[in-house]
């Protein structure tokens, strides 16, 4: 096991279209991708398309949507591990002028406990907050473990607040920020004070806003891809966590900005790209990116 991604399992239907019917009305899609979704599944085959296959422990049900996400699996040579629920998990998305509005459809109720796994060996473990029990044993498990523990805050959860005192890289959202009332800055304080060796907090096409091992606080701006070329930023995020525990596991010697300038480049590449799949990059992808739109000179 090189790294362990602990998530809720989403088919996403991604559906580009500049009307959304309501009543009795109709419309035709101009395009649609079905692929899967989800937090840290999404970043778990990030990780596996970069080039290191993980372990994810993810929800599934036995129908025809779990059939598919396990081929998906399969293809990508991510080791699964299913948490029964009965009916699988859907999103439709519908990116439109650089945003994208969701719908979800959302069983979480489990059939089961969360699966104990051996995790000697491995190096990396990411969580998105879902399953929060599975979160909080294998936060603490890891941290005392010695293995890198790394956090998606896409929103508060219930037991975020415990799981932090077990995380060392924790990248949240701005949406994270605003529940919680409080400014970046104070964010940022937050997760130290949390005990968290790396902290940031994301704002899309604008950026990071971060502080290193030691401290120091800076922001690293976002690729800035030309809006005619942005198709869909749902899953930019999620491409950009598998990325950097791609780049980690890749390198863990590597500066932490080395691993977020890689991320940043992965997601780049994603935007362009209809869907999660079709959005996920290789690392001559993220090279290419870096080449085309990193600025020549740029603060460390």
């Amino acid at each position: 096991m090189h790294a362990l991604f602990i998530g809720h399992t989403y088919i996403d239907v991604t559906i580009m279209t500049d009307h959304v019917p309501t009543g009795d009305d109709k419309d035709v899609a101009t395009e649609y991708a079905v692929s899967f979704g989800g937090n840290a599944v999404t970043a778990a085959f990030c990780c596996a398309k970069l080039g290191i296959k993980p372990d994810l422990v993810a929800t599934g049900a036995d129908d025809w949507l779990g059939d598919m996400f396990r081929d998906m699996a399969r293809k990508y040579e991510v080791e699964l591990h299913i948490r029964k629920v009965r009916r699988s998990s859907l999103s439709f998305v519908m990116p439109h002028g650089g945003e994208r509005a969701i719908l979800r459809a959302r069983d979480d109720r489990y059939l089961h406990p969360f699966p104990h796994l051996d995790i000697t060996g491995c190096r990396v473990l990411h969580i998105d907050g879902h399953q929060p029990d599975a979160a909080l044993h294998y936060a603490r498990a890891c941290r005392e473990a010695g293995i890198l523990t790394s956090l998606d805050g896409g929103g508060v959860r219930s037991n975020t607040h415990e799981v932090l005192s077990y995380i060392d890289v924790a990248i949240v959202s701005e949406r994270f920020s605003h529940q919680l009332k409080l400014s970046p800055e104070q964010t940022l304080d937050y997760l130290a004070e949390r005990g968290c060796r790396v902290g940031g907090v994301t704002f899309g096409e604008r950026g990071l806003f971060w502080y290193d091992e030691r401290g120091r606080r800076s922001t690293l701006p976002a690729l800035q891809v030309p809006a005619r070329r942005v198709i869909d930023t749902s899953g930019a995020g999620d491409v950009f966590h598998g990325a950097y525990v791609y780049s980690y596991l890749a390198d863990p010697q590597k500066r932490w900005i080395d691993h977020f300038r890689f991320a940043r480049a992965a997601a780049a590449f994603k935007v362009q790209r209809l869907g999660n799949e079709a959005g996920l990059p290789t690392v001559a992808d993220v090279a290419a990116l870096d080449r085309e739109f990193s600025p020549a000179v740029e603060n460390v």
